[in-house]
C-alpha cells in the first residue's frame, strides 16, 4: 500500500475543528476539486471530484468517527484506498495529521499515480483545511 500524509496546524480547539470536518457534504465547499458530495445513507458517500483532466466519482464509507480527535474512511468501489483525519490538541489549537493509503496492483501504474496522487492529495488537503480554518475564523 502506498501511503500520502499532510498536516496542518490550525488555531482552534479539536472540538470546533472536528465539527466542521465531520460534515461530510460540505467539503464541496472546502475544496475547488470536489464538484458534488451525495449522502447515500449509513455514513456513504458518493464523492465527484474533478482532477487532471478527467471527472471521478467513488464511494466511500466512514468507518470511524470519535469526536474531537479521529475521522476515517475507506472506498467501497474503485481504487482501494483508506484515510484518517487525526486531530491533536497543540499549545496553537489543533493539529491535523491526514493520512490517505491507497493499493493499486500493478506496480508501473501505482508509481505513475504516486507521482500525480501525491502533489494533489497535497493541495487539496491543504484547500480544505484552509477553507475549515476561514470559517473556523468567521465565527462558524
Amino acid at each position: 500500500m502506498s501511503t500520502i500524509e499532510h498536516s496542518a496546524t490550525l488555531h482552534a480547539p479539536p472540538e470546533r475543528v472536528f465539527a466542521l470536518l465531520e460534515r461530510v457534504e460540505d467539503f464541496v465547499d472546502y475544496s475547488d476539486l470536489i464538484e458534488a458530495i451525495e449522502p447515500l445513507g449509513d455514513a456513504h458517500y458518493r464523492w465527484h471530484v474533478k482532477a487532471v483532466g478527467m471527472d471521478w466519482t467513488f464511494d466511500v464509507v466512514i468507518t470511524e468517527s470519535v469526536a474531537p480527535s479521529v475521522l476515517a474512511w475507506e472506498s467501497v468501489d474503485g481504487v482501494h484506498n483508506t484515510g484518517r483525519y487525526q486531530l491533536t490538541r497543540v499549545p496553537e489549537g489543533t493539529q491535523v495529521a491526514l493520512c490517505v493509503e491507497y493499493e493499486i496492483k500493478n506496480r508501473f501504474v501505482e508509481k505513475a499515480v504516486r507521482r500525480a496522487a501525491t502533489p494533489l492529495v497535497n493541495r487539496v488537503s491543504q484547500q480544505i483545511l484552509d477553507r475549515v480554518a476561514a470559517r473556523l475564523h468567521a465565527g462558524e
